[in-house]
């Protein structure tokens, strides 16, 4: 089969041999912008994204010149092919399972992609993470984020002192306040803050105690 439905969570691949309107039709029937190709077992080989066949549109009714052809040899040959293993992007830009969200979100903006293939040490596709995906952590309740700030920041960092730091969290905005012993590690805090996933902003006004 061209077209896959893929185990554990349904994602959508291609074959090499998957034919331009097969591609089309399966984006446009699943509602997403680019389909990993996979061959064998699921190994990832590539990604067909819209841009790739749009291509085609935009070469439609115009014939480039030599100058050009030369300057977009790619774009061009993409925009006179109709297999994925021609219309595809490779080696795909992908992600490790273990990877966190901001290692994403940065792979996305410098490769200027909207969903990446996850890809085990074997190469074979475990998942997508889209941009949606990454936005959903900033859903984190309120609550939540305080906790974790608490835990993993307070409470480590400043375990003689944790009683005296109020935490804050409006709106994934966290405020941290309150006295602390080491000046030191008060922008550390800051950091690790930042770091939590779904906090929105740090408002840091901690103090070291005997200092106004």
């Amino acid at each position: 089969m061209s077209i896959m439905r893929m185990p554990p969570n349904e994602l959508v691949a291609v074959r090499p041999g998957a034919e331009f309107k097969e591609i089309v039709a399966a984006m446009e029937r699943w509602k997403v912008t680019a389909v990993p190709v996979v061959e064998g077992e699921g190994r990832v080989v590539g990604v067909v994204s819209e841009a790739d066949l749009l291509l085609k549109e935009e070469f439609h009714d115009h014939r480039p010149g030599l100058v050009e052809q030369m300057r977009r040899l790619d774009a061009t040959a993409k925009a006179g092919s109709r297999r994925a293993e021609d219309l595809m992007t490779s080696p795909a830009v992908s992600v490790a399972p273990e990877a966190s969200l901001p290692q994403a979100a940065r792979l996305m903006a410098s490769h200027h992609v909207k969903r990446l293939p996850v890809v085990g040490t074997n190469g074979t596709i475990q998942g997508i993470v889209s941009r949606s995906d990454l936005l959903k952590v900033f859903l984190r309740p309120d609550e939540d984020l305080a906790a974790e700030v608490r835990r993993d920041v307070v409470e480590h960092l400043f375990p003689l002192s944790r009683s005296r730091v109020d935490v804050r969290v409006d709106a994934g905005v966290v405020t941290l306040s309150g006295e602390v012993r080491d000046s030191a590690l008060i922008p550390l805090a800051d950091r690790l803050a930042r770091a939590v996933e779904g906090v929105v902003d740090v408002r840091c006004e901690l103090t070291a105690q005997g200092r106004t």
